[in-house]
């Protein structure tokens, strides 16, 4: 397993885990399909600011598809929308530097 791909399995298990701790969103406010993405590095020089800009926005992207979208209409699934975005995004933000370090230090 190179350092690239051990750095994206953490990340995955990351958006997973936080998708499971949301069992409680309505099936409307669910996406469609399961909610695991799988964020790919490996093109990415993570020592440069640059890599790193884009893999926080392949995060961000992530963080969005996983937890879906509700209708403007239903404001309790806007709220939980914001709810999974946020607890997914603090989750990610938080194994974030320590992958990019582990990942420049190999």
């Amino acid at each position: 397993m190179t350092d690239k791909e051990f750095i994206m399995s953490k990340l995955f298990f990351i958006l997973a885990s936080s998708l499971a701790a949301m069992t409680a969103a309505p099936a409307a406010a669910a996406p469609q399909s399961p909610g695991v993405r799988i964020v790919s590095a490996a093109d990415l020089d993570l020592a440069s600011a640059a890599g790193r800009s884009r893999l926080d926005r392949r995060l961000a992207a992530a963080v969005r598809e996983v937890c879906g979208t509700a209708s403007p209409a239903d404001l309790r699934g806007v709220y939980e929308i914001r709810a999974c975005r946020a607890e997914t995004a603090a989750r990610v933000a938080e194994a974030r530097p320590g992958a990019i370090v582990f990942a420049g230090t190999r």
